[in-house]
């Protein structure tokens, strides 16, 4: 890239930044075509690109698959230490939570510490917050906890769907959270482009008795999730 060109891009992202920050462009709202933009801005298509994917890796836009460019909205606030689980996190923040089936079979599974030919069964959702897809997720369940899971709503909470129908509570779980990249379903389903930064969150969930339940593997947009943890330790002096 010359030296034109950074410089151009540099001010295309502190133009769309003030707009934001003078409310013009409002959260969800969709940005001009990358046309009308590179019309706007006087530049080629290629730089302005440039600073559409310097904003987009700071979070302030995001892309969706033939839709475009948005806005992006303000991302949830994630505490993994607490037992809020997503419906109750998205309401508890004033949005509007949503979860749409994709499928749900058997598969084999090797993360929950369990011999290799274990039978779990798989399924798989996409969970929207206002109406934005922001986390598609596999759920690998031990189907003797669970005998007749499959035939039930699973669009509903899972975690209400065990205490209520099968007497298990949660109890303790455990966290791997690090950068992943958008490939095959995951990229389909959130609607970005192959390649696209996201957010890899793998929970291994526990009931009240010990003993492992399920394991969720969580592929979440990396602007719609802000990770934030308040430790009740005492501070080590």
């Amino acid at each position: 890239m010359t030296e034109k060109s950074t410089t151009q891009v540099a001010g295309i992202r502190q133009a769309l930044l003030a707009q934001i920050a003078s409310g013009s462009l409002v959260s969800g709202a969709k940005l001009p075509s990358e046309r009308d933009l590179s019309d706007a801005f006087a530049t080629s298509r290629i730089t302005l690109k440039q600073a559409l994917l310097r904003l987009e890796a700071e979070g302030c836009i995001y892309r969706e698959s033939r839709r475009g460019w948005f806005l992006t909205p303000p991302p949830l606030s994630y505490d993994p230490t607490t037992k809020s689980f997503f419906n109750q996190m998205v309401l508890s923040q004033g949005r509007q939570p949503a979860t749409r089936l994709l499928s749900a079979d058997p598969e084999l599974c090797m993360k929950m510490a369990l011999p290799p030919a274990t039978a779990l069964h798989r399924i798989r959702r996409l969970r929207f917050v206002d109406g934005r897809a922001v986390m598609f997720v596999e759920h690998l369940l031990k189907p003797d906890l669970f005998p007749d899971i499959l035939t039930r709503d699973l669009s509903s909470s899972l975690t209400t769907m065990y205490r209520e129908h099968y007497g298990i509570h949660s109890g303790r779980a455990t966290f791997d959270i690090f950068p992943a990249a958008a490939y095959g379903d995951a990229a389909r389903h959130l609607t970005v482009a192959e390649g696209s930064p996201l957010l890899m969150i793998i929970r291994i969930n526990y009931d009240q008795h010990g003993r492992v339940i399920d394991c969720d593997r969580e592929y979440w947009r990396h602007d719609a999730l802000r990770v934030s943890v308040d430790s009740h330790a005492p501070a080590i002096v």
